[in-house]
């Protein structure tokens, strides 16, 4: 596993963003595993955050874009994080932009926040964590509707890799299937599996066999 990635696993764990128990998810599952990037609070956080998105953007689908859309609310500053991380590590300027969830109607007027779009913009998505694919069905359309725009790809922090709406493959790959866009996230939970089970990090066992036993049986049901 690369290194980014497991450090990227342990600054989820440090951050509190990635937690292990039970949890009841929005879809109703009972998960022993809840990611909230919500938890991201601090300025030194979300400069590391910003950071590991704008590698893993860079690094899958290179500098052929000039749009980071990030769906509100959580994707909001994803996406100026992110724009700020990819000016100071690669020299480009990439424009944010955001959905509102209420069309404003005075001032800055209309549904998104942050840039417009303009036909011919090439647009990556930042999502926190993509379960049923949600979100991306309410904005997608914005998207297609405010401009002519390509969408060159998703990036999320963690694939939960279970099954989605559908209930045979991922979320990730439902959205790949339906909208015709690349997907991609900085670590999966199989590998943050393989890098915390039963190995000590900061003195405690985050995966051990208990956790390691309800994550398969959570799997073994949900899994894609």
């Amino acid at each position: 596993m690369e290194q980014y990635k497991q450090e990227f696993i342990e600054f989820m764990v440090d951050s509190q963003v990635l937690k292990f128990g039970e949890f009841t998810l929005k879809s109703g599952r009972k998960s022993p595993f809840f990611m909230n990037a919500g938890a991201y609070v601090t300025g030194t956080q979300l400069k590391r955050l910003g950071e590991y998105y704008a590698k893993a953007i860079h690094d899958n689908y290179g500098d052929d874009f000039n749009v980071l859309f990030g769906p509100a609310y959580k994707g909001i500053p994803l996406s100026v994080t992110t724009a700020i991380a990819y000016s100071e590590l690669y020299g480009k300027e990439i424009r944010y932009c955001s959905n509102r969830k209420e069309v404003k109607d005075h001032g800055d007027v209309g549904i998104l926040l942050g840039s417009k779009l303009k036909d011919g913009d090439r647009v990556v998505i930042v999502e926190d964590v993509t379960t049923s694919g949600k979100s991306i069905e309410e904005t997608f359309p914005i998207l297609m509707t405010q401009a002519k725009v390509e969408v060159k790809g998703l990036m999320v922090s963690l694939n939960r890799c279970e099954k989605g709406q559908g209930g045979t493959v991922s979320a990730l790959e439902e959205i790949r299937e339906r909208y015709g866009i690349e997907t991609r996230s900085i670590v999966t939970m199989k590998e943050v599996v393989e890098h915390l089970y039963n190995r000590p990090y900061r003195g405690q066992i985050h995966i051990d066999d208990g956790m390691k036993a309800a994550i398969d049986a959570y799997y073994a049901v949900y899994g894609a």
